[in-house]
């Protein structure tokens, strides 16, 4: 079990080192599963936070490229004293960046219509029915396919531009400033402009 796991893990739940080397044993190295193993066992602290209201933060606003390019994100905390803090605006800044360099449309995956998501499965289906691929295995196909389709157009599920070795999420990102500050943060809405587009 590698020490980077561990201190990932930590990052991500706020659990003890200890709690988070049982977590990553008991799920056979699998930050995912650990993660759940330690809610299960209410022990991830970042999580316990996730369920507090959040009526502060900050309404920031990006432009790139001489204006050629604008984004408007809210992004909330619980208190006043962390909206006004270097590593909540460090945060926001960052999250306005991704949204400017990525184009997500929606901020979670919970956010995507049923009707997208099923025009989206039908587009897979025709797409394996072409390449013969046997019907039993579709549904497997499919699932591995939409996780990535909420990885292109859902904020949360995107890979951190600044993360070098393409794992950490947004949502990771989130809940490391959520562990680091104490308080519960929420990416509220966005909008995106690029010069020219509808």
């Amino acid at each position: 079990m590698s020490t980077e796991l561990i201190i990932k893990l930590r990052e991500v739940t706020g659990a003890g080192i200890m709690d988070c080397r049982n977590a990553l044993k008991e799920s056979n190295n699998d930050v995912e599963k650990a993660c759940q193993w330690l809610r299960e066992k209410g022990m991830a602290f970042a999580v316990k936070k996730t369920r507090r209201v959040v009526r502060q933060g900050l309404v920031y606003s990006y432009i790139h490229g001489n204006g050629i390019l604008g984004v408007l994100v809210e992004v909330n905390c619980e208190t006043d004293f962390v909206a006004k803090t270097e590593d909540f605006r460090i945060l926001v800044k960052e999250i306005a960046m991704q949204i400017a360099a990525t184009s997500p449309i929606y901020v979670s995956r919970e956010q995507v219509p049923e009707s997208v998501l099923n025009a989206e499965k039908e587009i897979y289906k025709a797409q394996l029915k072409e390449k013969k691929k046997p019907e039993k295995i579709w549904d497997k196909i499919i699932e591995g396919k939409i996780e990535k389709f909420y990885g292109q157009i859902c904020l949360y599920n995107q890979i951190y531009i600044r993360d070098i070795n393409g794992k950490e999420t947004i949502k990771d990102l989130v809940t490391r400033a959520v562990v680091k500050v104490g308080e519960n943060i929420v990416i509220k809405r966005f909008a995106r402009f690029k010069l020219g587009e509808e």
